[in-house]
């Protein structure tokens, strides 16, 4: 019976010593983690203000890679949510709400999960940093504060939040660092500051065919129209023989743009003019005398495959080449002014394209809307696409 009672006294004692820790234990945690970007602000708030890619910077998935991940609410800011659940027990079933957002300043979430605690609350607070008066780089600082109330064992669990949570915190950012130096650094607002309207956007692209004459030249500006005007007579000759007509500006597709050359594509989308028959039929005379010319041709044509809905049956000439292109969905965004800020303004877009979580695919392209040589001065007006995957 004495030794029932000394177990119990010290049970109790172990109790109160429980309880009484507990209580000079921190009803609040909180905990935080930073990092650095030379990625422009721009790029890094509009990143953590969506859901688009925080499944490729968030280390949430890589506990359960099988967990079913649920995104509602608008595109980004406040309201966007993520809900997501997991077969894990120690994952199992929470969500992220997107509570609060400040332009280049901050963004809030609202976080649901099986730990112990209420109240969670993770806040990205963006400064600019750097040396000199113009600050080029960008310090993320994310906080974690959670509260745990009278619940005692909260309270121990606190104890190692900042080993578990503040683990998670400083991984997620170090991938979102990793990740975004993947972004081209250009701050595609700029291409829109005066005038919204001409922000990027996504379009459906129609089908096309395309007439296009291939290059690679000197990066000399002169060089570079002599070249195109050069090309486009070509193009021009092949649209008489068939009579063909312009659909559309004509496109300048980048190949490659390194250092001393440039590498490019001229293309002219065309149509058949309007009550056109095929080319064929207009130039009896010229098919007649060349009969066995025809008839390989007919030869190579039995091999090939069907042509597509809407393809041109076009005789080429010189370097000319036809494409014929499928619908696609695309990037897109208008531009004003010169030629040389192409490169920039496609780099813009690509970034823009990223921080969508979407992926660009193929080589870009601009449409020179204002025609050759208004490109060449400050009086061109282009449309930058890229094709989406």
């Amino acid at each position: 019976m004495t030794r029932l009672i000394e177990v119990l006294i010290s049970l109790a004692i172990v109790a109160a010593l429980f309880v009484i820790g507990g209580f000079l234990l921190p009803s609040h945690r909180h905990i935080e983690q930073s990092v650095e970007t030379n990625r422009k602000m721009t790029i890094v708030y509009d990143t953590i203000n969506s859901f688009a890619r925080f499944q490729q910077w968030n280390v949430l998935p890589l506990h359960d890679p099988a967990m079913d991940i649920k995104i509602s609410g608008p595109k980004s800011g406040p309201g966007a949510q993520l809900d997501y659940s997991s077969d894990e027990r120690s994952v199992g079933s929470g969500s992220w709400k997107l509570v609060d957002s400040v332009p280049g300043k901050s963004v809030t979430y609202e976080i649901t999960n099986n730990e112990p605690g209420t109240n969670k609350i993770t806040t990205f607070k963006l400064e600019p940093t750097g040396r000199g008066a113009v600050k080029r780089n960008v310090r993320i600082t994310q906080t974690y504060d959670v509260d745990y109330g009278m619940n005692l064992f909260g309270r121990y669990a606190g104890m190692y939040v900042s080993g578990g949570m503040g683990d998670r915190m400083k991984m997620s950012l170090s991938r979102l660092s990793n990740m975004l130096a993947a972004v081209p650094n250009f701050d595609y607002t700029e291409l829109s500051k005066d005038d919204p309207s001409r922000a990027p956007s996504i379009v459906e692209r129609p089908a096309a065919n395309l007439l296009l004459v291939s290059t690679t030249v000197e990066r000399n500006n002169d060089v570079v129209e002599r070249t195109m005007k050069n090309n486009m007579q070509w193009i021009d000759k092949v649209m008489k023989a068939n009579n063909l007509e312009a659909d559309g500006p004509v496109r300048v597709i980048t190949n490659e743009f390194g250092s001393d050359t440039y590498s490019f594509d001229l293309a002219q989308p065309v149509r058949k003019k309007s009550g056109a028959g095929d080319a064929k039929d207009e130039n009896k005379d010229v098919a007649a005398a060349k009969d066995q010319e025809a008839e390989t041709d007919k030869v190579a044509d039995a091999d090939e495959a069907p042509a597509p809905a809407g393809k041109l049956s076009i005789k080429l000439e010189g370097p000319v080449e036809h494409v014929y292109e499928e619908p696609a969905r695309v990037a897109m965004v208008p531009f004003s002014g010169h030629m040389a800020n192409m490169p920039k303004v496609r780099d813009a877009l690509r970034a823009w394209v990223l921080t969508q979580g979407l992926e660009t695919a193929g080589r870009p392209y601009e449409s020179w809307d204002a025609g050759i040589e208004k490109g060449f001065i400050d009086e061109g007006e282009f449309r930058v696409y890229w094709m989406l995957r």
